[in-house]
This record gives structure tokens, C-alpha cells and sequence, in this order.
């Protein structure tokens, strides 16, 4: 048996192009390049129209070795944590999509929010900079801590870095207005100021930005080399988006055989907005 581990908040699945023309300095802005699926996701709705090759993919499936596993067993890491230094993790795959959608809308900035050290807000503010985009940050932090410089800690170093500029807002108030009501207020602000703003949403999960995992994650490689995966079982750590599931169960369980869907049976939201599934 051979066990593959994947995870939402680092580790991701394998890609195609692997390129990332653009490291700052002035060498010049990444290739915004015409997107074709592959055949066996045509049917995969939306279907982006264009990609910016911002990560270095395809990333490696390292072999891990373990004490006392089974003789039969094996386990395998999908390693999307050296999918590029600033960019590191899965984040990059949705960005890929989202940001291609955001230049040709004509956005001259992009808005999105997350935790005080969320990857995902980290990975969008370095791609803005690659992109000359600024960047908008709402960042989700204790209520004592709100008024407060928030520091240049973890992933807070590298958003100051590249100029993000970042609003703190408490959990309560998140838990109370919601991620969208709170993008939604700050467009509202950078519209009136004459600016074109381009809201992602929480992780960047939605419809488009899940094409980077569905297209070019380990469900690829699971349509082209079915005998590779025949008798593997696969954890997922988190939500599973990031074998394109966050909308698209019903478009992807036919592609490979027989796949069976968890049901959610309870959903309890926490105080601070972040809902817990059992």
C-alpha cells in the first residue's frame, strides 16, 4: 500500500509550466499566457482564459521514510513547499488564475483577507509586487491587539517587504460583518478614491482559482497515469481543495473511477468566524 500526503496549507500538487521570468529589479513582468485546459478537464466550469507562470512547477513527490511502517507500505509527500521561496505552497496555483484575471479586468490593485500570518495573504502580496499591483491586506488579529503596529514577524515581514499595506481588524468584528461584507467595504473605499480594485477571496478559493488545482494538481496525474495511483490511498490534509474540490466534486469524481463524498454532518461556527465540520 502506498500512502500519498498532501496538504491545503503547504503542500500541493503537481503543475506543468515551470518558469518564473520575473524576480524583481526590474528584469520585467511575468508572461501572461493563453490557458487551454487539458482534454479531460474541458468540461471544467468557468475555464480560465489566461495564467501567469509565477510559481516553479512542477514540484517534486518525495519518498518519506518512517519508523515502523508496514512492509507493504509507503508513504510519499507532494512537496508545493518548494514551489518558489516567496511564493512557497499552494497558494501560488490559485494566484496563477486569479491574477491573470485580475490584469485583464485592467485592476490596478488587489484586495484580499486572512489571518494575522495567513499564507495565502503573504503568497498574493509578493505576486502583486511581481505584477506592479498594489496590494490590500485585512488581516484578522485579537481585539487587543488591533490598534497596535502588528510587527514584522513571520509572514507580516515579507507583506511589508513588498509594500502591502495592511488594515488589522478584530475576530469579532470578522465573526460579525464576514470576510466579503469587509472586502466589499474596502473596494467601496479604493473605487471612490479612483482606483480599479480586484477582491480575492479568503484562500483564494473560488470557482477560478480552484482550476489551479483541479488542472494542474495531483488529479492530473491521476487522469494521464491511472495504473501510477491503482491501490493508492490518499490523505488530505484539511479541505481536499486542493485536488480542485472546493466546487467541483460532481465535475471531478467520474474522471478516476469510484470516489465516495464525506458528509459534512455538523458545521458549529466559532466565535472568532471560522466554522468547524464534523
Amino acid at each position: 500500500m502506498t500512502v500519498s500526503v498532501s496538504s491545503d496549507s503547504h503542500n500541493g500538487s503537481g503543475g506543468q509550466h515551470q518558469h518564473l521570468p520575473y524576480e524583481g529589479g526590474g528584469v520585467g513582468l511575468p508572461d501572461k499566457e493563453g490557458y487551454t485546459p487539458p482534454s479531460w478537464a474541458s468540461h471544467i466550469n468557468p475555464i480560465p482564459s489566461h495564467i501567469f507562470s509565477l510559481g516553479h512547477l512542477p514540484t517534486p513527490i518525495h519518498k518519506w521514510n518512517l519508523p515502523n511502517l508496514p512492509t507493504d507500505t509507503e508513504v510519499w509527500l507532494k512537496r508545493d513547499d518548494l514551489s518558489g521561496m516567496q511564493l512557497s505552497g499552494n497558494k501560488v496555483r490559485k494566484l496563477e488564475f486569479l491574477m491573470a484575471d485580475a490584469v485583464a479586468k485592467g485592476a490596478d490593485c488587489i484586495i484580499t483577507i486572512g489571518g494575522i500570518q495567513s499564507n495565502h495573504c503573504r503568497a498574493t502580496a509578493v505576486a502583486a509586487k511581481y505584477l506592479n499591483l498594489d496590494c490590500y491586506l485585512i488581516l484578522r488579529t485579537s481585539k487587543v491587539l488591533v490598534d497596535q503596529d502588528p510587527g514584522l514577524t513571520g509572514n507580516l515581514l515579507v507583506e511589508r517587504l513588498v509594500g502591502a499595506h495592511v488594515e488589522l481588524i478584530s475576530k469579532e468584528e470578522y465573526a460579525k460583518c464576514g470576510s466579503g461584507a469587509l472586502t466589499n467595504l474596502l473596494k467601496e473605499r479604493l473605487l471612490k478614491e479612483g482606483r480599479r480594485p480586484y477582491v480575492i477571496p479568503v484562500g483564494g478559493s473560488n470557482s477560478l482559482g480552484t482550476c489551479g488545482k483541479a488542472a494542474y494538481g495531483m488529479l492530473k496525474d491521476m487522469a494521464e497515469n491511472p495504473k501510477k495511483w491503482e491501490g493508492r490511498k490518499i490523505l488530505f490534509i484539511h479541505t481536499g481543495g486542493l485536488l480542485g474540490l472546493f466546487d467541483k466534486v460532481e465535475q471531478m469524481a467520474p474522471l478516476l473511477g469510484n470516489w465516495s463524498q464525506m458528509d459534512v454532518h455538523e458545521s458549529v461556527p466559532r466565535s472568532d468566524g471560522i466554522g468547524k465540520m464534523f
